[in-house]
């Protein structure tokens, strides 16, 4: 029995699996839970980061306008599936004006460390890099220095230091719609120098795993069990109708999280559904959220689908973990 290292969450969000349904993860019959028109100007609303806070749950959202500008908003639900987003994007302040500068900013994620909730996404500054913030409320937010140089995608922090320092996960890219990308470990004493860093793993370039043969990334925030850091990821197929998008899983070291104890060759959720096979960008499932309970072990997984709306889907830490070590490369 595996066993989640945290937090019980009382009033997580929740569905029992489906009678007869075969897969590790299962999606919410309520899906999509955030459409695309959740706020007046958003074209769409996706690959977006929620955590417990307060009573309730707080969120950071990607919510692409419509002009199509790329820009992050705060949110706040009772139950982590009816949302209410603020209508205008997060106005963050600092010390330095040059970092303050917005280009873009996207694909957020949420962890709190210590006595903060920290904010990374995807960052313009002279190309993607990874954006680091921080609040307390999710009404004041301060930006710190930019992780990396670009360019970098996918940055995401791991829920305590390890071994006495900060430590984030990314994916080295170029400054376009990057056709490769493996993920590597980076650790800090302070959140703004970076070094120490380790390949952890890479696409698969072969027929027994085909969907992660482009690209792989990141996804939501490690979960910290007793067989390693539980990661759920995304991995890219380049396919002659354009790239897909699915989800896999693997456990790391928990002192060492660059080595790979295990690491699916199935995916866990692909795109199926029509939110997720038909928007602006087809056949995607991108996964930058997820819950667990320690008390009863459920995961409640957020993804973004085909770039356009929110969806939510539901495992266990037995279940996956299971699957991860039983269908392992």
């Amino acid at each position: 029995m595996a066993k989640i290292i945290g937090e019980a969450i009382k009033n997580m969000p929740w569905e029992e699996k489906p009678l007869g349904y075969k897969g590790p993860v299962w999606r919410y019959k309520g899906n999509p839970i955030i459409n695309k028109d959740g706020i007046p100007s958003s074209n769409s609303i996706f690959n977006s980061a929620v955590v417990p806070f307060g009573d309730g749950y707080a969120g950071i959202f990607r919510c692409d306008s419509k002009a199509v500008s790329m820009d992050i908003y705060a949110g706040f639900s009772k139950d982590g599936v009816n949302w209410e987003i603020q209508h205008e994007p997060i106005k963050f302040e600092g010390a330095d004006p040059e970092i303050l500068k917005r280009e873009y900013r996207y694909d957020p994620r949420v962890c709190f460390i210590e006595d903060r909730y920290y904010i990374t996404w995807c960052n313009g500054y002279h190309g993607p890099t990874i954006g680091v913030g921080y609040t307390f409320d999710f009404k004041t937010f301060i930006q710190c220095e930019n992780a990396f140089l670009p360019y970098n995608r996918n940055g995401v922090l791991f829920p305590r230091k390890i071994n006495g320092n900060f430590a984030m996960l990314s994916r080295p890219s170029d400054t376009g719609h990057t056709p490769f990308g493996d993920i590597f470990y980076s650790q800090s004493p302070d959140l703004e120098h970076w070094g120490r860093h380790r390949f952890v793993m890479g696409t698969y370039r072969g027929d027994a795993s085909a969907w992660q043969s482009t690209k792989i990334g990141a996804g939501p925030i490690p979960i910290e069990t007793d067989e390693g850091w539980l990661l759920i990821y995304h991995g890219v197929l380049t396919t002659c109708n354009g790239m897909v998008y699915r989800i896999g899983s693997a456990i790391l070291d928990i002192d060492e999280p660059w080595k790979v104890k295990y690491r699916t060759k199935n995916y866990i959720l692909a795109p199926e559904e029509l939110y997720e096979r038909v928007g602006d960008v087809p056949n995607v499932v991108f996964p930058c959220a997820a819950i667990s309970d320690a008390d009863t072990g459920r995961i409640a997984i957020y993804y973004g689908c085909a770039d356009t709306v929110t969806g939510l889907a539901f495992t266990t830490v037995d279940e996956l973990v299971k699957y991860t070590k039983e269908n392992s490369l």
